[in-house]
Protein backbone atom coordinates (compact mmCIF):
# COMPACT_ATOMS: atom_id res chain seq x y z
CA UNK A 1 0.00 0.00 0.00
CA UNK A 2 2.60 2.32 1.01
CA UNK A 3 4.71 1.72 -2.58
CA UNK A 4 1.44 2.09 -4.27
CA UNK A 5 1.15 5.42 -2.39
CA UNK A 6 3.83 6.45 -2.83
CA UNK A 7 4.78 5.89 -6.63
CA UNK A 8 2.01 8.35 -7.16
CA UNK A 9 3.22 10.87 -5.15
CA UNK A 10 6.19 10.81 -6.93
CA UNK A 11 6.51 9.22 -9.85
CA UNK A 12 9.93 8.17 -11.16
CA UNK A 13 11.54 9.51 -14.58
CA UNK A 14 11.63 6.00 -16.98
CA UNK A 15 15.44 7.32 -17.52
CA UNK A 16 15.97 7.13 -13.88
CA UNK A 17 18.48 4.22 -13.23
CA UNK A 18 19.33 3.84 -9.27
CA UNK A 19 16.58 2.67 -6.51
CA UNK A 20 14.41 1.52 -8.58
CA UNK A 21 13.29 -2.01 -9.03
CA UNK A 22 15.07 -3.47 -11.38
CA UNK A 23 18.18 -6.49 -12.55
CA UNK A 24 20.31 -4.29 -10.80
CA UNK A 25 23.81 -3.21 -12.10
CA UNK A 26 23.65 -5.90 -14.71
CA UNK A 27 21.00 -4.17 -16.68
CA UNK A 28 22.69 -0.66 -16.80
CA UNK A 29 26.07 -2.35 -17.79
CA UNK A 30 24.83 -3.89 -20.28
CA UNK A 31 22.73 -0.65 -21.41
CA UNK A 32 26.25 1.18 -21.14
CA UNK A 33 27.78 -1.78 -23.39
CA UNK A 34 25.30 -1.01 -26.02
CA UNK A 35 25.89 2.79 -26.03
CA UNK A 36 29.48 2.42 -26.73
CA UNK A 37 29.14 -0.30 -29.21
CA UNK A 38 26.44 1.77 -31.34
CA UNK A 39 28.61 4.73 -31.06
CA UNK A 40 31.73 2.85 -32.00
CA UNK A 41 30.01 1.17 -35.24
CA UNK A 42 28.54 4.49 -36.19
CA UNK A 43 32.58 6.29 -35.78
CA UNK A 44 30.25 8.67 -33.33
CA UNK A 45 31.91 10.45 -30.45
CA UNK A 46 30.30 10.26 -26.98
CA UNK A 47 30.81 11.33 -23.62
CA UNK A 48 30.15 8.99 -20.33
CA UNK A 49 29.59 10.77 -17.19
CA UNK A 50 29.40 9.16 -13.61
CA UNK A 51 28.02 10.65 -11.03
CA UNK A 52 28.30 8.91 -7.41
CA UNK A 53 25.91 9.75 -5.21
CA UNK A 54 27.19 8.77 -1.70
CA UNK A 55 25.55 9.22 1.22
CA UNK A 56 23.10 11.10 -1.07
CA UNK A 57 19.94 10.74 1.44
CA UNK A 58 22.45 12.35 4.38
CA UNK A 59 22.92 15.44 2.58
CA UNK A 60 19.26 16.22 2.84
CA UNK A 61 17.88 16.57 5.98
CA UNK A 62 15.69 13.99 6.68
CA UNK A 63 12.72 16.35 8.30
CA UNK A 64 12.43 18.36 4.62
CA UNK A 65 12.34 14.70 3.16
CA UNK A 66 9.88 13.21 5.67
CA UNK A 67 7.72 16.41 5.51
CA UNK A 68 7.27 16.06 1.54
CA UNK A 69 6.24 12.61 1.78
CA UNK A 70 3.35 13.88 4.85
CA UNK A 71 1.99 16.52 2.43
CA UNK A 72 1.35 14.18 -0.70
CA UNK A 73 -0.25 11.90 1.79
CA UNK A 74 2.29 8.93 1.17
CA UNK A 75 3.06 9.41 5.22
CA UNK A 76 0.22 9.84 7.61
CA UNK A 77 1.15 12.62 9.99
CA UNK A 78 0.40 10.29 13.18
CA UNK A 79 2.75 7.24 11.46
CA UNK A 80 5.53 9.85 11.56
CA UNK A 81 4.79 10.97 14.85
CA UNK A 82 5.12 6.99 16.32
CA UNK A 83 8.13 6.60 14.37
CA UNK A 84 9.74 9.92 16.11
CA UNK A 85 8.63 8.90 19.25
CA UNK A 86 9.91 5.51 18.96
CA UNK A 87 13.59 6.40 17.58
CA UNK A 88 13.91 9.12 20.64
CA UNK A 89 13.17 6.53 23.03
CA UNK A 90 15.27 4.01 21.50
CA UNK A 91 18.09 6.84 21.53
CA UNK A 92 17.79 7.77 25.25
CA UNK A 93 18.01 3.89 26.25
CA UNK A 94 21.43 3.76 24.87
Amino acid sequence: IRMARLTQACPINPRQRGFIRAAGCSENLKLLQLVVKHAKKKHREFGIVFVDIAKASDTICHQHIIMGLIQRGVIPPLYFSLVKCMKTLLCAQT
